[in-house]
């Protein structure tokens, strides 16, 4: 039993990467790992001819029956929907550092959800995990020019959404401080120049916050709704800086209490896209000592 216990912590951070890509939540994704788990305690091993190939397989699987029915809960959700932040200071232990290994921004979360639950799981294992063609067709019981077939398609869409610049940590900092400089003064003009006119924000509060239930584009109208925000909570409001989903990102508190994770799409000179997660529900895997406002 121990050493099934040291197999699966082994191969834990990449079944959680897999999990998580497929299923955009942290807490969804910690149930299936568990479930994974009892099922390999349970499991006889004699005829386990890979025990990491078994438990991708079996995580793979109650990824895609949960994603199936996340589907139908989702719409009816309240407002945009957004993956559920993984957030941490600085990705510096070896769990965190394998699970932001590869592109887990927000940005990307959401090009994988236009993406139907079997599409997701092909694409990933073969893109993300380099997993072969054999492989995953046993794992999801089809053929390989199937699965080929999927991946083509999934990848033209993916690469036809996905974002075309790719900025350095600094210049996205220097952005933020730009930001939270400006989002706390309130100033229209200086709001408004930080964004891209074709700019968009999306807030994901899922009816238990206040906030917008549709995308806002255009740099004018963001930077009204941040004017307002500022004006009934400037003197309350308070920043810091986060890794959020492998990026830098900022967590929003008003009254010392957490209020959101804010995420940024940037061309290097303005914010093209923000998304922001205003789900108390979703804030709550963030890590204890983040949810406080630094001195």
């Amino acid at each position: 039993m121990q050493q099934r216990t040291r197999d699966f912590t082994d191969c834990r951070p990449k079944l959680f990467g897999i999990a998580y890509r497929m299923l955009g939540s942290r807490t969804d994704t910690e149930d299936v790992l568990q479930d994974a788990y009892l099922r390999w305690h349970a499991a006889d091993v004699s005829e386990i001819r890979s025990g990491e190939a078994w438990l991708v397989t079996i995580v793979t699987r109650l990824c895609l029956d949960r994603l199936r029915h996340a589907k139908i809960e989702r719409e009816a959700y309240i407002g945009p929907w957004l993956p559920e932040p993984l957030v941490t200071a600085e990705p510096q232990t070896p769990e965190a550092a394998a699970e932001l290994a590869s592109d887990v921004s927000v940005a990307f979360m959401l090009v994988l959800e236009r993406l139907s639950p079997e599409e997701r799981a092909v694409f990933l294992l073969h893109q993300v995990f380099d997993l072969d063609y054999p492989d995953i067709a046993e794992m999801l019981g089809k053929t390989q020019p199937a699965c080929r077939q999927i991946v083509h398609r999934a990848r033209e869409r993916v690469q036809q959404e996905r974002r075309r610049f790719v900025v350095s940590k600094d210049v996205h900092l220097r952005l933020l401080d730009r930001f939270m400089a400006a989002a706390k003064s309130g100033d229209r003009a200086q709001l408004s120049a930080l964004f891209a006119d074709d700019a968009t924000l999306t807030a994901d509060a899922g009816g238990k916050a206040v906030s917008v239930t549709n995308i806002l584009h255009g740099a004018d109208r963001i930077a009204r709704l941040f004017h307002v925000v500022a004006r009934r909570a400037g003197p309350h409001m308070a920043f810091r800086h986060a890794t959020i989903n492998g990026e830098p990102g900022l967590l929003r508190f008003i009254d010392g209490q957490l209020d959101s994770a804010m995420s940024f799409m940037t061309d290097g000179n303005r914010i093209t896209a923000l998304f922001t997660v205003r789900n108390p529900d979703k804030l709550k895997a963030i890590p204890a000592e983040l949810q406080l406002v630094s001195d």
